[in-house]
């Protein structure tokens, strides 16, 4: 896995994210609330904490205490807004990844060509309700390389080629362009999901 998403400002945390599913997938459950910075910086800020090499590891992180790994989110500066409920999250999204999945978060969509059933697997995840899972379907698509058939009906409005959420952010430009158009949105009192009045394309110019 090694994919282009860059939206943290950091090298080595977006590095981390193109390389480590957990990593991806604990950066899009952390993305409410706060900026999507601060959200996708999560995991580098855990693997520093916890001391991990090479990525996180699902496996250890769902055999530690609850409270204890809830105390390693809530360190100050703290992973998210709300660091004890995010941790509780991510410690069972974990939980989960170890037990169905053998401690590998790639598998997940390894091997799955069936964007329906990628969607079906996501939803099923902690903190995966329907808009966030649309979005990581997109983000493995548009950033990852992996694009199973009907990925774009999976993803929904999320698919499409304006820059409405983290997956169409691949550097500076592109996170500019989301920010905006989110802000248009809100303006207009529309969701993310909602059709644009127009539908700029900013993959490929970062």
């Amino acid at each position: 896995m090694q994919g282009d998403l860059a939206v943290t400002g950091d090298p080595e945390a977006d590095h981390l994210l193109n390389t480590d599913p957990l990593a991806l997938l604990t950066g899009m459950l952390l993305d409410q609330q706060v900026p999507m910075e601060w959200a996708f910086a999560g995991p580098a800020s855990l693997q520093r904490r916890l001391g991990y090499q090479g990525g996180l590891d699902a496996r250890r992180i769902a055999t530690m205490p609850v409270d204890e790994f809830v105390a390693v989110c809530c360190a100050k500066p703290a992973i998210h807004r709300f660091p004890a409920a995010m941790g509780r999250r991510i410690h069972a999204l974990c939980r989960v990844i170890a037990e169905n999945y053998d401690g590998d978060a790639a598998a997940i969509w390894r091997g799955v060509d069936d964007a329906a059933e990628l969607y079906r697997r996501l939803r099923a995840l902690p903190g995966y309700g329907d808009e966030k899972a649309k979005i990581f379907v997109a983000i493995l698509a548009k950033t990852q390389g992996v694009a199973p058939v009907g990925w774009e009906q999976a993803a929904g409005a999320f698919g499409d080629d304006c820059p409405r959420s983290v997956a169409d952010i691949t550097g500076p430009e592109s996170l500019a362009a989301v920010r905006e158009w989110k802000r248009a949105q809100k303006a207009a009192k529309r969701s993310k999901q909602d059709p644009s009045s127009s539908s700029p394309a900013t993959r490929g110019r970062d």
